[in-house]
């Protein structure tokens, strides 16, 4: 008995010893970061309103922390593949990800994830939040929403209208327009963004919902796509006569993107902190404000505790929004 007692109270003496030698080599790890490059994941492909801002915070970020900072872009299953990238990285604040906050708070309810949207990520901060522009493309020949809703009820499904993927807020959108509206529109889902835009081009299909980002804007000021409604609190200063879809009565289709930085759990806090600081720093440049506004975007910055709060509230929030519409990947 006491031979086993012994044994006991050795493995136990053995096992703190070891937790707390690693515990000493995280410290000393995190006190010396950054010592080495750090990536940003992106889950969408290249072009888009996510890559177009993130490629010149990870400019700034790099002069800020004396490190190279390369973006890398995984796309696919609506963001869910670039996330999971971040969640199973080590937790050293080497890699991190920047993203919509919907493939944390969104695809978890619409489709099987291979991540924990609460306990496998640390919130580092907000960034921006983006409007939400209903365009139509040279395909379609009516003028508003109601031409749309019309034309559906006329020809169940001969309307298309494309969206950043599944499990995206434009997903939402649609199933919102066509709980709303009784009627039914064919969605178009792509991996991101940025492919979009050129596909409209090719009159691809009739509608689209996406974030708004230089390329995209110049392509309505030259009026080759229509702007026909807008997710946003309010109409928005570059399209004064474009009505909200809370005006137009669809409330529930009224929404925005909220985009931000994430790390692995388990990320030391003090690495955290200082990128939270750094990226607020970063933020507050007169140069980087007036570029995430000319996108018709706004900067929202906070501290790591109140943009994990965010997320956990809309994770909450779209836990309803998804099971009273029955929206599901399909």
């Amino acid at each position: 008995m006491n031979s086993l007692s012994r044994t006991r109270r050795l493995a136990i003496a053995v096992a703190a010893l070891a937790l707390m030698n690693a515990t000493m080599l995280a410290n000393a790890q995190a006190a010396d970061w950054p010592a080495r490059p750090i990536r940003i994941v992106v889950p969408y492909p290249t072009g888009g309103v996510t890559d177009s801002i993130v490629r010149v915070l990870a400019e700034r970020i790099s002069s800020a922390l004396g490190q190279p900072v390369f973006v890398e872009n995984r796309a696919g299953a609506g963001g869910t593949l670039g996330v999971d990238v971040v969640a199973k990285a080590p937790p050293d604040g080497y890699t991190i990800g920047f993203a919509a906050i919907s493939p944390l708070t969104l695809n978890p309810h619409v489709m099987k994830v291979p991540y924990d949207a609460l306990k496998d990520f640390t919130a580092i901060g907000s960034v921006m939040y983006s409007p939400v522009y209903l365009l139509a493309t040279p395909k379609f020949k009516g003028e508003t929403l109601q031409d749309a809703i019309a034309s559906c009820k006329a020809s169940p499904g001969s309307v298309s209208i494309a969206t950043s993927g599944y499990g995206s807020v434009g997903h939402v959108m649609v199933e919102q327009l066509r709980k709303k509206s009784g009627v039914d529109m064919t969605h178009v889902p792509y991996k991101g963004g940025g492919q979009i835009a050129t596909d409209a081009m090719g009159s691809n299909f009739d509608l689209m919902l996406a974030n708004p980002y230089p390329a995209l804007n110049n392509l309505i000021a030259q009026g080759k796509l229509r702007a026909l409604a807008v997710g946003a609190p309010n109409r928005l200063s570059n399209l004064p006569t474009t009505p909200t879809f809370a005006e137009l009565g669809y409330p529930e289709a009224n929404l925005t993107s909220f985009f931000g930085f994430f790390a692995p759990a388990k990320t030391p806090v003090n690495i955290v902190s200082r990128l939270n600081q750094t990226i607020n720093r970063v933020l507050e440049s007169p140069e980087i404000q007036e570029r995430v506004r000319k996108a018709e975007n706004l900067v929202v910055t906070g501290t790591p505790a109140e943009f994990q709060d965010r997320i956990a509230r809309e994770y909450s929030a779209n836990a309803s929004i998804v099971r009273e519409a029955n929206i599901r990947a399909e």
